[in-house]
This record gives C-alpha cells, structure tokens and sequence, in this order.
C-alpha cells in the first residue's frame, strides 16, 4: 500500500533551509510516499501566535488541518516546531470536540466565514520522523539502503518542539528518546550519544538574549565534538538554522573551535539511499559537509 500524506512543509524549508524541502522530496519520492503539498496552508506561528492569542493559534491550524481533512490524509510536516504547535491545537481541539463544542464551533465559525471547511478531528497530524518509525517502518527502511552509512558517527539533536508540546508522543519516550538513533542504525550509521541532544537550541532567545542563545548552541556542539560525532542530526529547520548558520557566530563568540556539519534528518537517510549530496541540498550548509561526504567515499 503506497503511503500518502498533506504535506505541510512549513516557513522555513521554503525560504531559509530550502535543502529541507529539496531532500525531503527526494526522501519520499525514493521510498514511495506520495506527498499532496498543502499550498494554501499558512504559517503555523511557531508558538507566537499564542503569546496573543490562544483563539488566534487554534483558529489559523485549525483551518491547516482542515485542509488536510478534505483531502482525507494525515497532514505531515518535516519541521519539528510545526509539529509541536500544529499536534498540540490537534490535541486540544479533540478534547474540545468532547468537552467544549462551544469553543470549536467558534473556531468553525471563524474557518466558515473564510470560506473553509471545518475542523472535524479526522486527521492526524505527524512529523516525517513518525511517518518514518511507525508508517513506513524501520525494517522496510533498511531494506532500501543502497548505500550503508558505515563508520559514520551521527548525534541526534531532537530539540524540544518535537518531545515535549503534545500530551500523546507517538514511537517514543520525551525523556529519553531513541527514534532518531533507530533510524542511524538502520542505515549503518552509528548513534553518538551526548547530553544535550534533548534540549533547546537557543533559537527562541536568539533575538534577545543572542550570547546566552549561542553558549546554549556552542554546549551542545561542544559536547557532540567531545563525543566523538561526525555530524550533527536534526528534524527541525529552525534548530538546524541555530546549529548550522549561526555556527561560525557560535565559535566566534565561545572563543571555541566548532566545525562540526549539521544535516537534516531526510538528507542524512536519503545519502544511504543513495541519492547524491547535490540533490539533497548538501552544499548549501554554512559549515560544510564534505568531512561526512568524504567519511562515505563520495
């Protein structure tokens, strides 16, 4: 059965990380996975939108996963901080469908008078990371790989939007996750493991508190270099913005040598599928990626 989704790729893969959109559509199209990009989807608001309104945040993803319910497909997202904000309106809206329909029928209200179609809490609503893991699976994944990530060292670096936003966190445990590190091993590659990989990234306080951001940014790349990591891995664009264009800031500002390449999950599973780093976006990255691409022989 081919697997099919209402992609909602998000903000930041269509600007600022375009490789994410670029590897992601490699990912999927080399394993089957049929994606229906959702191009009247809007901007989730990142968690901002909440700041000023909670009405505001359920009302804009309510209408996101609308447009995935008319199309009777889970809606799936490639960013972590998508996930956090659009799985957590998901989650509050069912338990309004039950406990609260006078609040979803003004958020309805809203979505009709824009001409949209209701929220129904038909869809759900998943990063490709679970699609990943549960969808496709980890043995069908390995079947796939035709280009083994052996002797590479990969460190994971969750973040939080994708542990800790929603009650219910599919696959995995938000204290001490191993998704992403099933995946490096179904690939060939070798889990590193270090102490921040859980943690924020110092991207929300980057705008105002920049020094406190990046020695949060600079621990945890410190700490993967010490453990031995080729690479860093990440499911979100705007951790990967952190940790990868603002490395050089990063190093500049700790007074400590970094270099460490930072890949986006889809980059890193479709290199061992054997689609080629141009395709992927790979020599966009501020720090580059030739030390992994040449740890694999390409």
């Amino acid at each position: 059965m081919t697997l099919k989704y209402a992609y909602f790729p998000g903000c930041v893969a269509q600007g600022a990380c375009r490789e994410l959109y670029m590897s992601t559509g490699a990912l999927t199209s080399a394993l089957g996975i049929e994606l229906v990009e959702l191009k009247k989807g809007s901007c989730c608001g990142s968690g901002t939108f909440k700041e000023d309104s909670q009405f505001l945040e359920d009302s804009v993803n309510a209408r996101n996963i609308a447009l995935a319910e008319e199309l009777n497909l889970p809606l799936l997202t490639h960013c972590s901080t998508c996930q956090g904000v659009i799985g957590h309106v998901d989650e509050r809206l069912k338990e309004a469908k039950e406990n609260n329909p006078d609040y979803l029928a003004q958020v309805n209200g809203i979505l009709q008078q824009e001409g949209c179609s209701p929220y129904r809490g038909t869809s759900e609503v998943k990063h490709l990371l679970w699609a990943l893991v549960g969808d496709y699976g980890l043995e069908a994944l390995r079947e796939k790989v035709t280009r083994p990530l052996s002797g590479l060292k990969c460190a994971a670096f969750y973040g939080c939007y994708l542990l800790r936003t929603q009650e219910h966190l599919p696959f995995d445990d938000p204290y001490n996750p191993q998704s992403i590190e099933n995946v490096f091993q179904a690939v060939g590659a070798t889990p590193v493991y270090y102490r921040g990989r859980t943690q924020c990234c110092g991207w929300p306080l980057s705008s105002y508190a920049t020094e406190q951001s990046f020695q949060l940014a600079g621990g945890h790349l410190e700490e993967a270099i010490a453990a031995g990591a080729d690479c860093l891995v990440t499911p979100c664009p705007l951790c990967h913005l952190q940790l990868d264009s603002r490395q050089p800031e990063v190093a500049n500002m700790t007074g400590k040598k970094l270099g460490l390449p930072v890949l986006h999950l889809p980059q890193l599973v479709a290199l061992a599928l054997g689609i080629a780093p141009k395709e992927l976006g790979l020599e966009k990255h501020i720090v580059s990626t030739k030390p992994v691409l040449a740890k694999l022989g390409l």
